[in-house]
């Protein structure tokens, strides 16, 4: 199986949650065996995928 080439990650995203909520995300991510900031990316390439036709009026594509 080839190796998926990496990707160097050169920027970060700040999003200001509280305490609570991050602490409880983080702590449900390692309950996953996952860390925070690979669901974060993750969220944000599937979001990207289902944006990607360039709609910015806020509709989702029918599954």
């Amino acid at each position: 199986m080839a190796k998926k080439e990496k990707t160097k990650k050169d920027a970060q995203l700040i999003v200001r949650i509280t305490k609570t909520e991050r602490d409880a995300f983080v702590e449900l991510c390692e309950e996953l065996d996952t860390s925070a900031a690979r669901e974060v990316r993750r969220f944000i390439r599937e979001f990207l995928a289902r944006h990607e036709d360039g709609d910015t009026a806020g509709e989702t594509k029918a599954k």
